[in-house]
């Protein structure tokens, strides 16, 4: 995926609508391969789970995310059957029938996953993915991700950097729109002070590079 933007300056929700080919841009362009955001192909292969997730009125869990593979354009047959498998990679099969305004703040946001799952994409963007999830459904999602990698590219947005060295394996760290480091984890972390606390050194790392960019 290459965004040429004619550098200009985003915040991180933005870019990622970009990414997604949800908002186009008024200069510049994005692309996959050869592939322009405006064109539907560039939808079916790009699946994107924005930070808010809502609940669709009077849809269960499994109806809400059958529609998104609808609207990606899967088969209703398709989509259906496909809703209750990508369901059951976030862990909720057991709520595929319960109405998505009844799920729980957690469970919504992954419902959103799994909508963005369905149809198949070769690019997964999220957004703020593990916000409102407690420490064992961040465990779960940390779980679905090492299984996903493999089969995809994920790119995901966060203000936790505290995850970062397990999700992770390239960062890129925007300060006011700006990329003031971009890199393997790795590196990332090596900019972490000598002397931080075992378990703090992304925190550190981030706060140190946010400190540097800001004096640019």
């Amino acid at each position: 995926m290459t965004l040429q933007l004619d550098n200009c300056t985003y915040a991180k929700s933005t870019l990622l609508r970009l990414a997604a080919g949800v908002t186009q841009p008024k200069t510049g362009s994005v692309t996959y391969g050869s592939i322009l955001s405006s064109r539907r192909e560039y939808r079916r292969a790009v699946a994107w789970m924005p930070q808010d997730i809502v609940a669709m009125s009077g849809l269960t869990a499994r109806e809400q995310v059958a529609y998104a593979g609808w609207l990606k354009g899967m088969s209703t047959r398709a989509a259906w059957d496909g809703a209750l498998e990508a369901l059951a990679r976030v862990d909720l099969r057991d709520q595929a029938s319960k109405k998505a305004k009844h799920l729980s703040g957690g469970q919504l946001r992954r419902v959103g996953v799994a909508s963005a799952l369905v149809h198949g994409s070769r690019i997964l963007l999220l957004d703020e993915p593990t916000a409102g999830m407690d420490p064992q459904q961040r465990g779960l999602f940390r779980e679905l991700l090492a299984i996903l990698t493999p089969r995809m590219q994920v790119l995901l947005s966060t203000h936790d950097v505290a995850d970062l060295a397990d999700e992770a394996d390239h960062v890129t760290v925007l300060d006011q729109g700006r990329i003031v480091f971009t890199g393997h984890t790795g590196d990332f972390l090596q900019h972490a002070p000598e002397g931080t606390a075992p378990g703090r050194a992304a925190e550190a790392a981030y706060a140190a590079i946010s400190m540097t960019g800001a004096r640019l």
